[in-house]
């Protein structure tokens, strides 16, 4: 009898674990999935400098008058419905100036998050994952241009936190992040930032977005000073062929001395796209860029003269995607700064400047 309650015991605990595991993880909605992205470019400034840097406050792409790589990035993602994460490791001139601030180990890092469902309709994220503000990915390929536009190289490319990620409706999701701070994996003051972000599609041709940042971005032995900061960008797509987007991002940060001023900056955008055929696409970019005291952006001089970084500028640019794994793109791009900043090709500074830009990008 005693083996008899044993076995029944055992097949019932047996028959518990495997609807159990098969209720928690569902092997046939498993999914895991391998990713890679090439991007080869090469680029030309006008004027012509002897240095094969571009201006400073380029992050991507930022190399002239040389073949070399943007990001060349492969990842593992994994997603069963209730569990999700991914790992991704990149290298490439784009990780090796944006990153320049991270520990070394650290740098070739491009995402590396796991997450789960709390409830249903949500997610909850840990990790290294990409930036909540602005439209533009890292990975060039799916933006409208070619290169990045001057309000995505002045705010962050990726985060390190947390983020709990709600979907209202079909038309409404939110998210709230704790993070290490701007643009930080490893946290330079121990003290945390807070974002949000709220997407709503009214309808299939428009998408709302509105993110916000608020932190301390001070060094540890320093005093505090916060930040504020505001993304709001609109896309419409009126039809397959068309899409326009514009853009307005506004912040400051606290005054270092009780007697000196808050230190604003805030820029706008907007782009055109046109789909030309099944294989073309045209994309026309008009920007500006205004931060005071260098906040967010290097100024060239503590003088009144050079202490504001006042840029604008327009791009133009051409896709041609002979296979859905390959894209090949060619941008033209003018900027015009009030202070003189570029370099020219006999050494000194002017205001105007611009550059050619060609690039290959393969993926799977």
């Amino acid at each position: 009898m005693k083996h008899y309650l044993l076995s029944c015991s055992l097949l019932l605990l047996s028959t518990a674990v495997a609807q159990a595991q098969t209720a928690t993880y569902p092997a046939d909605t498993a999914k895991v999935t391998v990713y890679g992205y090439l991007d080869g470019y090469y680029g030309y400034d006008f004027p012509h400098p002897s240095s094969t840097q571009r201006p400073e406050f380029f992050y991507s792409h930022n190399r002239q008058d040389e073949f070399t790589v943007n990001q060349a990035l492969v990842g593992l993602r994994y997603d069963n419905g209730q569990v999700h994460g991914a790992l991704g490791l990149q290298a490439g001139t784009y990780p090796e100036a944006n990153y320049a601030a991270e520990p070394v180990l650290l740098r070739s890092i491009y995402e590396a998050w796991a997450g789960f469902r709390p409830f249903k309709k949500a997610w909850l994220d840990i990790g290294v994952f990409g930036s909540h503000i602005g439209y533009e990915s890292a990975i060039s390929k799916d933006n409208w241009t070619v290169t990045h536009s001057l309000a995505a190289e002045g705010s962050p490319y990726y985060e390190a936190g947390a983020k709990l990620s709600y979907e209202i409706s079909p038309k409404v999701t939110v998210t709230g992040l704790v993070l290490n701070g701007w643009q930080n994996i490893r946290d330079n003051n121990r003290g945390k930032a807070l974002g949000t972000q709220l997407q709503w599609r009214p309808s299939e041709k428009w998408l709302v977005n509105s993110s916000t940042f608020f932190g301390n971005e001070q060094p540890q032995d320093s005093a505090r000073r916060y930040r504020y900061f505001h993304d709001l960008y609109v896309v419409y797509m009126p039809d397959a062929r068309w899409s326009v987007l514009a853009l307005f991002d506004i912040g400051t940060q606290q005054r270092a001395r009780p007697d000196a001023p808050n230190t604003p900056w805030h820029t706008g955008q907007l782009v055109v796209r046109r789909q030309l055929g099944t294989r073309w696409h045209v994309a026309a970019r008009a920007e500006y860029y205004y931060a005071e005291y260098g906040v967010v952006v290097r100024f060239l001089a503590p003088t009144p003269a050079q202490r504001n970084f006042n840029v604008r500028g327009a791009s133009l640019n051409f896709d041609y995607a002979p296979s859905r794994h390959v894209l090949v793109r060619l941008e033209g791009k003018f900027l015009n700064s009030k202070n003189p900043r570029f370099d020219n090709d006999s050494g000194s500074r002017t205001t105007n400047y611009g550059n050619l830009t060609s690039t290959v990008a393969l993926s799977f």
